[in-house]
């Protein structure tokens, strides 16, 4: 059972939320704009927060920033528009996943299930070492990336995509092997999301972008020779 804080400016779009989660056995918390979002949140702890985009006082997008410099609550974003920008500008936030208006309520607790199977999942054991190549360095136990002297600060979701493609640094990576070992057997995105975190990963190591090598019809390999 989850404690989901649900935020919409639309009563019906809460209402159906609400319904679903409530049928799985979670309990649903309200807010109508993003404001009070952030005040909630400042003191109550929520296991994932579902966020529109378009509200009054403070948009989805403002509020989940706000919301991220204090607290490491997953968030789902929510949003009647599907362009690639706004989804970037949500994965850089650091939110977990996307989901376009209109939308199906069961598909909608599928996802929840599956970000919150990633969050609470082991964590794999990560080798005490590091890696370098020319000026880029990944500190593994640090989980940290150094370009030319300079520490660069990636998205959790950024740093697991660099942190598998690096462990298997010159091998062919289809696009079903990354979303299977990065988002998990249980993630119901698509392959833009995928290809969204690359291009925000490849902008994150600047002059070292070319590492990553797009294979067409195939994935990408993470390319040091």
């Amino acid at each position: 059972m989850y404690n989901i804080l649900v935020v919409d400016d639309e009563m019906q779009i809460r209402k159906l939320i609400k319904k679903y989660a409530e049928y799985e056995g979670h309990d649903v918390t309200e807010a109508e704009d993003g404001a009070q979002a952030v005040r909630l949140c400042e003191n109550r702890r929520f296991d994932i927060i579902i966020m529109d985009v378009m509200m009054p006082e403070l948009d989805g997008f403002s509020a989940s920033r706000m919301i991220r410099s204090f607290s490491d609550t997953p968030i789902l974003i929510l949003s009647a528009r599907g362009e690639e920008y706004d989804k970037i500008s949500g994965f850089r936030i650091g939110v977990d996943d996307y989901v376009v208006k209109p939308f199906s309520g069961k598909e909608l607790m599928l996802r929840i299930d599956a970000i919150m199977k990633r969050i609470n999942a082991p964590k794999k054991e990560e080798n005490k070492e590091l890696f370098k190549h020319g000026g880029f360095e990944i500190d593994f136990a640090a989980r940290t990336v150094t370009i030319d002297g300079e520490r660069t600060y990636l998205s959790p979701k950024e740093y697991d995509l660099l942190y598998y493609m690096c462990k298997n640094k010159n091998i062919a990576l289809t696009r079903e092997r990354l979303i299977t070992e990065v988002w998990g057997y249980d993630f119901y995105g698509d392959d833009r999301t995928l290809d969204t975190h690359v291009k925000l990963l490849r902008k994150s190591l600047k002059d070292y972008s070319s590492m990553i090598v797009t294979l067409r019809g195939v994935g990408y390999r993470f390319d040091t020779e």
